[in-house]
């Protein structure tokens, strides 16, 4: 099934504001793309990337003054059947877990293990432990919670989720995943895409949702205590201890969120994907710096993006053509991208007025 995703997101900000932005679609989830989901900015900056702990994909710029809208547009090849899990799910003894998964282990700063362990182990500790005991803790979850956009608010804490029985899906993952912490059940929390594929039609708006991943059998497995049911579309954008670890913006300054649009539905058929973004390297030098030409024909850009070597953080930036070769520099990555973009098929050097 062709699953188109994206976004936009305006945000209305009084001073210049440096920004993180966690907007792409997870690494894991590469061999499905058809177009990939490049972040564009309105009006464009300079985009920085790095992945951080977790090994997600983070966006920084520094958004102007003044309205700024972010968005992009993917295409994805995914399975046209329901998700099944797999046949192991048993619980590993703590002693036996991978050094990684132990992280998963402890509280963090919207999962309250502490609290809810006595509760956790009176409620769930006679149940066989595993695949039993985190459907069972989802089940709970999914009848306690009251699903309601009205009571959500960004600093709600598992434990104040449980207390209050109302919330949207960042507060059914919190909970079910907290429960299974207290139960020496390793487990991070998700956030990406849902598409309703399959599903009765919802005059609901469409939005980012979150589940979570609990370590059994040996893998990684997904838990989705808000829907409690297989669905088909499900797109890994994000991975963390909690919400806190993968917030879909950081803003430094006040911002107004002004517009918020996402997508994620099945491409309707003959839709033609999005033009193919290409990347060509321009020049690499001895230090292992590198510099490419990216071109966008979905939005009309060319940008120069560079890649310093691992030893300097390995942190990209990305420039327009006129920023970059408008400081004239002498070196040779300067007449090698010059060069690339001159010979280009149907390329040329930008013009005064030309906005790449």
């Amino acid at each position: 099934m062709k699953l188109r995703v994206g976004y936009e997101l305006v945000y209305d900000c009084p001073c210049a504001t440096p920004m993180i932005l966690m907007l792409n679609t997870h690494f894991s989830r590469v061999d499905a793309v058809l177009s990939p989901d490049v972040l564009k900015t309105e009006p464009p900056v300079p985009v920085a990337q790095y992945r951080d702990g977790f090994g997600n994909l983070c966006s920084r710029i520094l958004a102007p003054p003044g309205r700024i809208s972010l968005s992009t547009e993917a295409l994805l090849d995914v399975p046209d059947q329901p998700e099944t899990m797999p046949s192991a799910g048993w619980q590993h003894p703590v002693e036996e877990l991978p050094d990684d998964t132990l992280v998963f282990l402890l509280g963090s700063r919207y999962c309250e293990t502490d609290l809810m362990s006595h509760l956790a182990w009176q409620m769930f500790g006679h149940l066989q432990g595993g695949r039993e005991r985190v459907q069972a803790i989802c089940d709970f979850v999914h009848h306690h919670i009251a699903f309601s956009y009205a009571s959500a608010r960004p600093t709600r804490t598992a434990w104040e989720a449980y207390q209050e029985r109302s919330g949207v899906c960042r507060d059914y993952a919190h909970l079910a995943l907290t429960l299974c912490r207290a139960l020496n059940i390793p487990a991070r929390y998700c956030t990406g895409y849902i598409s309703d594929a399959g599903l009765p039609p919802t005059d609901a708006p469409m939005d980012f949702c979150a589940w979570f991943e609990a370590y059994l059998g040996g893998m990684w497995q997904t838990f989705d205590p808000r829907n409690n049911a297989p669905r088909t579309g499900r797109v890994l954008m994000a991975r963390g201890r909690d919400a806190a670890d993968i917030a879909i913006s950081t803003n430094f300054g006040a911002t107004t969120l002004v517009k918020f649009l996402v997508v994620c539905e099945p491409a309707v058929q003959g839709e033609a994907p999005a033009m193919a973004l290409s990347i060509d390297e321009a020049y690499s030098s001895s230090n292992g710096d590198r510099w490419q030409v990216v071109r966008d024909p979905s939005a009309g850009r060319t940008l120069v993006r560079h890649i310093p070597n691992a030893s300097s953080g390995g942190i990209a930036r990305e420039f327009s053509v006129q920023e970059f070769l408008s400081v004239n520099g002498s070196g040779p990555e300067y007449a090698a991208v010059r060069h690339l973009i001159e010979t280009a098929p149907g390329a040329g050097l930008p013009g005064p007025g030309a906005a790449l």
